[in-house]
């Protein structure tokens, strides 16, 4: 039984969530650095060997108007490249206001800048996770 993984692109970091096995909760679990696609795609490929993923769920970023702009672009041709090496299967979900989302979260819970700056990439990637996962236990019911 595998797992899901949850990827929020940023320009610099990509923040990371895996599911459970049940594939219901999905839980923040690193932040990995953005410095080419052949670096990233070591670090990714580890983590579906090592997750046993089933799926990649990555955040495409649209504009407010429900658009595709520029950042989801880039995002697209990352994740177009991406799926090229892998056999798994990559999904898009709309990520509008995750990292808002998740910056609301820390700045409730105190927590210092400097950590929010590390957390709050995993933070989103599991905010996209857990609606991704959410939809599709929904429709199973």
């Amino acid at each position: 039984m595998g797992t899901f993984l949850g990827l929020d692109f940023g320009q610099k970091r990509v923040g990371v969530a895996v599911s459970d096995e049940t594939k219901m909760i999905a839980t923040p679990l690193k932040t990995l650095s953005f410095q080419g696609r052949r670096q990233l795609w070591s670090e990714l490929e580890s983590l579906i060997r090592e997750y046993q993923v089933e799926t990649v769920v990555v955040g495409l970023p649209k504009t407010m108007n429900n658009e595709v702009g520029p950042a989801a672009e880039k995002v697209q041709e990352h994740v177009e490249w991406f799926s090229g090496q892998s056999e798994t299967p990559w999904v898009f979900w709309d990520e509008r206001l995750t990292t808002r989302e998740a910056e609301s979260v820390l700045l409730e819970a105190d927590v210092s800048r400097a950590k929010r700056k590390e957390v709050i990439d995993q933070l989103a990637a599991q905010r996209i996770l857990q609606g991704y996962l959410d939809k599709k236990n929904y429709e199973k019911s």
